[in-house]
C-alpha cells in the first residue's frame, strides 16, 4: 500500500509497528483493560485526521462529552473539528425509559445503532472511534446477536471511506476472538503491574490483514501530549559504515594495556567491586573523546549527579563544561521509573539525533533493575549493543559485582557480550588496600596480559609497572612468590 492510503495514528513509534499507518477504510479493534490508553489513543487518531482537514466522530457510550474534553485538556488538546456524540444521553437509555411489549435490550440496541448509522449518514466521517463495546455486549445480551451487530456495523462502512476504531475494555471474558475475527486488524495494550515502582505499558499488534507489521511487544508511555510508543529495536536494520579508528583514554599506559585504545564498533564491559574506579576510568574515555571533537553521551542509573560531577572534579577531570558545551550528554536514570524500551529511545536519541561516538551505561546494576523479565535480559543487551556497534559506538558499560575481596559475583554473566573486558580489583599488601587493573579480554585485537596497580588521586588516574612476584592479585589476597613465571615463549620449543 501506499503512503496515500494509510490513516497515520499520530503517534511515531505505533505508525513504524503498523508498517507506516493503519490501511484505510477498514475497522481495527483496540482492546485493553481499563486504564491502558485506549480513549487517549483515540482521540490522538482522530486529531490527526482534523490536521488532514478529515471530518471524526467519537461515539462514546461510557464517557460524557465533558469526561473526553478533560482528557483533551490534560493533554494540552483541542478536539474542536471531532464531533462527539454521547448515546448515553439518548432518551431510549435513560434509566426512565420503560417497555412492556420487549425487552428493554431489543429496543436499546437497535435504538442505539439507528442513532451511530444516521448521525455517520449526516456527517459522513473519515475517521470513526466507538467507545466502547463492552456497553453494546450488555445491551445484546446475547452472543450471537452481538455479534449481528457489529458485522452490520462492518458492513456499513464499506464503500463509506471511514477508518473505525472499536474500543475494548476486555470486561467481558478477557478475550472476544469473534470480535477478532471480525476486525481487519487488532491492537491490544496491557499494563503490567510491578511490585516496587511504576506501572508498564506495553501494546502489541495481534494481527493486521495484508501489511507487514513489527511482531511482539513495544513499549508505551503516556504523559502530557499523549501516547508515546518506544518501537521494539532490531539491530539488523541499523548498519552503516564508519571508520575502524582507536579512541585513547587520555593515559599513555591504559592504552598501552588496552592494546592501543578502544575501537569504534566495540563494546568494553569494566567489572568490579563498588568504588574501584570503574566509573572514573570509563570519563576518561568519554572526555578524550569530547577534546577529539567527537559528541559523547552517559546514562547513570545508580549515582547522584552531584556525586557523579564531584568524582570526576576530584582527578582533575572537567566533566562539567563539557557538559555546558553540549558535547557531552548526561542523563540521570531512575530505574523505578524506566522502561527497556524508553531506555533504547534515549540511547538512539543520543546517537541518531546528537551524534555521540562514545555512549556509558553506567551501570548494567541499574539497568537490570529495570527490566521487565529477568530472562530476557541477554536479548535486550544483545540487541541494544549490535546496534551501537552497526553505529560505530564505542560503548563502555560498567557492572558492579558483588564483595570487596575474594571471589567475586556478577547478577548476570554477560561478558560474553562485550568485545573487550577490563577487570578492577582490590588487594590488600602490607597493611594498605591497593587497587589493580587488567584487561583479560580484547576481541579487536591483542593487549597486555599483565596486571597493574593503579591509583586514584586528585592528580588523576595513574597507572604503575606490572606487578611482578604476586600471586593471587586478582583474588584479593595475593601472595609474594619471588620466582617469576616463565611466558610460553621464554620455554624454548614452539612456545605452545
Amino acid at each position: 500500500m501506499t503512503d496515500l492510503e494509510r490513516a497515520s495514528c499520530a503517534i511515531e513509534g505505533l505508525d513504524i509497528v503498523l508498517g507506516g499507518g493503519l490501511p484505510r477504510d477498514r475497522m481495527y479493534l483496540v482492546e485493553g483493560f481499563p486504564g491502558t490508553g485506549k480513549t487517549t489513543l483515540a482521540l490522538q487518531f482522530l486529531m490527526e485526521g482534523v490536521r488532514h482537514g478529515e471530518a471524526g466522530l467519537y461515539v462514546t457510550l461510557s464517557e460524557t462529552g465533558e469526561e473526553l474534553r478533560a482528557v483533551a485538556v490534560s493533554h494540552g488538546w483541542s478536539l474542536d473539528g471531532i464531533t462527539i456524540h454521547e448515546l448515553s444521553s439518548d432518551d431510549a437509555l435513560r434509566p426512565g425509559g420503560q417497555y412492556t411489549a420487549f425487552h428493554p435490550s431489543e429496543v436499546e440496541l437497535d435504538h442505539t445503532m439507528k442513532a451511530v448509522f444516521d448521525l455517520c449518514e449526516r456527517l459522513r466521517p473519515r475517521r470513526v472511534a466507538f467507545d466502547s463495546l463492552s456497553e453494546m455486549r450488555l445491551l445484546a445480551r446475547d452472543p450471537l446477536r452481538y455479534r449481528r451487530q457489529i458485522l452490520a456495523l462492518k458492513q456499513f462502512f464499506v464503500g463509506r471511506h471511514a477508518t473505525v476504531l472499536l474500543l475494548d475494555d476486555r470486561s467481558g471474558d478477557g478475550g472476544d476472538l469473534q470480535l477478532q475475527s471480525l476486525a481487519h486488524g487488532v491492537v491490544r495494550l496491557e499494563q503490567v503491574e510491578q511490585e516496587f515502582g511504576r506501572a508498564r505499558r506495553r501494546l502489541r499488534v495481534v494481527k493486521l490483514r495484508g501489511v507487514a507489521f513489527r511482531e511482539g511487544f513495544h513499549d508505551f508511555t503516556i504523559a502530557t501530549g499523549g501516547v508515546h510508543v518506544y518501537t521494539r529495536l532490531v539491530a539488523g536494520e541499523h548498519r552503516l559504515e564508519y571508520l575502524r579508528q582507536l579512541l585513547s583514554s587520555g593515559l599513555p599506559r591504559l592504552d598501552s594495556l588496552l592494546g592501543g585504545g578502544l575501537s569504534h564498533g566495540t563494546t568494553t564491559l569494566i567489572l568490579g567491586p563498588a568504588g574501584s574506579g570503574k566509573t572514573l576510568l570509563s570519563l576518561h574515555f568519554g572526555v578524550q573523546a569530547v577534546k577529539d571533537g567527537s559528541q559523547a553521551a552517559a546514562f547513570v542509573f545508580d549515582e547522584g549527579l552531584g556525586t557523579w560531577f564531584s568524582g570526576a572534579q576530584g582527578i582533575g577531570l572537567d566533566v562539567r563544561s563539557h557538559v555546558d558545551s553540549g558535547r557531552l550528554s548526561v542523563q540521570r536514570l531512575d530505574p523505578a521509573e524506566v522502561s527497556p524500551g524508553s531506555f533504547v529511545y534515549l540511547v538512539r536519541a543520543a546517537v541518531e539525533e546528537r551524534g555521540a561516538r562514545v555512549v556509558i551505561i553506567d551501570s548494567l546494576n541499574g539497568y537490570f533493575n529495570a527490566m521487565l523479565e529477568e530472562q530476557f535480559l541477554g536479548l535486550h543487551l544483545h540487541e541494544l549493543f549490535t546496534y551501537l556497534r552497526h553505529r560505530g559506538v564505542v560503548t563502555i558499560v560498567i557492572m558492579s559485582q558483588q564483595g570487596l575481596f575474594g571471589p567475586m559475583q556478577t547478577m548476570v554473566d554477560v561478558s560474553y557480550l562485550a568485545d573487550t573486558v577490563m577487570v578492577t580489583r582490590f588487594f590488600e599488601i602490607d597493611g594498605s588496600v591497593r587497587k589493580a587493573i587488567s584487561v583479560v579480554k580484547r576481541r579487536a585485537g591483542p593487549h597486555e596480559d599483565t596486571i597493574r596497580e593503579f591509583r586514584i588521586s586528585s592528580a588523576g588516574l595513574h597507572l604503575g609497572d606490572p606487578l611482578r612476584g604476586f600471586r593471587g592479585v586478582l583474588t584479593g589476597v595475593p601472595q609474594f612468590d619471588p620466582m617469576p613465571i616463565q611466558k610460553p615463549s621464554e620455554q624454548g620449543g614452539d612456545g605452545h
